[in-house]
C-alpha cells in the first residue's frame, strides 16, 4: 500500500490516469484558448479621429500607425494644430485598441489566472502610457521642428 502519492490515499492507477487526462484536457484547452487570443489581437486594427474631424488615423494591435488621412479643412489651420489633432487621434485609438483587447483577453483566457491577468496588464500599460509623462504631447514647433 502506497499513502501520500493521490490525497493520501492508495495509489490507484485508474484514478492516476483519470486525474493525467483531466489534466491535459486543462492544458489544451489553455494552449487553445491562449492561440485563439493571440490570433485575435494579431488582427486587430482600430480606427479613431479626434474630436474635431481634422485627422483619422488607423493602428495595428501594437498600437503601430497604419493608417492617416487628413481633412481638407487642415488647409487653413496651423500646422500645430493639425499636429495636436494627430496626436489626439493616435490617443484615442490606442485607448481603444487597449480597451477591445482587454475585451479579447477576457474573452478568450478569462481573468482568473495570474498569467491573464499579467497579459492585459502589460497591454494596457504599453497602450495606455502615463499621459503625465506628456507622451504623444508635441513641443513647441520652432520653424525646423517638433522640439519635446
Amino acid at each position: 500500500m502506497v499513502s501520500g502519492a493521490l490525497g493520501g490515499g492508495v495509489l490507484d492507477p485508474d484514478g492516476a490516469m483519470d486525474q493525467m487526462r483531466a489534466w491535459k484536457g486543462r492544458i489544451d484547452k489553455l494552449a487553445a484558448d491562449t492561440k485563439a487570443m493571440s490570433d485575435r489581437l494579431q488582427e486587430l486594427r482600430v480606427t479613431a479621429e479626434d474630436d474635431n474631424g481634422l485627422a483619422e488615423v488607423t493602428v495595428d494591435s501594437s498600437g503601430a500607425l497604419l493608417d492617416l488621412r487628413l481633412g481638407r479643412q487642415i488647409q487653413r489651420i496651423s500646422p500645430e494644430v493639425v499636429a495636436e489633432a494627430v496626436m489626439a487621434a493616435v490617443r484615442r485609438a490606442k485607448g481603444q485598441l487597449a480597451e477591445r483587447s482587454q475585451e479579447i483577453i477576457t474573452e478568450t483566457v478569462g481573468t482568473d489566472s495570474a498569467a491573464a491577468r499579467a497579459i492585459a496588464e502589460r497591454v494596457g500599460r504599453q497602450l495606455r502610457p502615463d499621459p503625465e509623462a506628456g507622451w504623444g504631447e508635441p513641443g513647441p514647433y520652432d520653424g525646423h521642428g517638433w522640439r519635446r
